[in-house]
């Protein structure tokens, strides 16, 4: 079910609610997700600049999905994707190696999963060796990826591919850098969706659509996007597993 007009208003307060959001993609679940009063404020801060409702909408999440979140930091998707997905779903939070090395670097993912019970931590040092309990309806990166493609970006496609079922999404957000290939992935932190689009169809998927939800034409695109304060132009991209 899309977001009405009458929901959306029912919801004023939220940054990410605005009635230019009826007629999106915006489902009732994820908007009880942004209505969920345990969301930190700041995370609250950030919806006006991450559009949530628009980008899970566009993303497909629905209840009862099974999510498998790549570097989710502090947990500000990994909180409206649990509430999203709902008890009958679950989220796999893949935290890189080195956050578990850190002291105390998982003691805040690891709160949220107790808070949110249906979100499992899952520690990765290789993406070729990790294998999760099941097979997953959505994998999922937000401002992550150009960070993956200073490593073995192929090893991270081609688990994302045998980790869906079959039909499954692989979504992608990230800061853009239009033209310039994967040569601002460690300078700039950004990348350009025409390389994360070779790199994930080389994988086996199939492009189904883009976002320009996040689109800032007023960024130069030369600098990094910290700069910006989370106004970078960005790009979100849903592509899916053949089946």
């Amino acid at each position: 079910m899309r977001l009405t007009a009458a929901a959306c208003l029912a919801l004023a307060g939220l940054a990410g609610c605005t009635t230019s959001d009826v007629g999106g993609s915006a489902s009732s679940a994820v908007a009880a997700a942004l209505a969920d009063t345990s969301r930190p404020a700041a995370d609250i801060a950030r919806d006006a600049n991450r559009k949530p409702g628009e980008i899970v909408g566009f993303a497909g999440v629905e209840p009862g999905d099974v999510v498998a979140e790549i570097a989710p930091g502090g947990g500000y998707y990994t909180r409206i994707l649990a509430r999203a997905v709902g008890p009958q779903g679950k989220v796999y939070a893949l935290m890189p190696e080195f956050f578990a090395n850190r002291p105390g670097g998982l003691d805040g993912i690891n709160a949220l999963a107790e808070q949110y019970g249906n979100v499992e931590v899952v520690v990765v040092g290789n993406y070729a060796e990790l294998s999760l309990a099941e097979p997953v309806d959505l994998v999922w990166t937000t401002e992550n990826y150009h960070d993956l493609a200073n490593g073995d970006i192929g090893a991270v496609n081609s688990w994302a591919y045998r980790t869906l079922k079959p039909g499954g999404t692989y979504f992608v957000e990230d800061h853009a850098a239009p033209g310039t290939g994967t040569s601002a992935t460690s300078t700039l932190h950004r990348i350009d969706p025409a390389a994360v689009t070779s790199q994930v169809t080389s994988a086996g998927f199939t492009r189904q659509a883009a976002s320009d939800a996040l689109r800032n034409v007023d960024d130069p695109h030369n600098v990094n996007p910290r700069e910006l304060d989370g106004r970078s132009d960005r790009f979100a991209l849903r592509f899916r597993k053949p089946g």
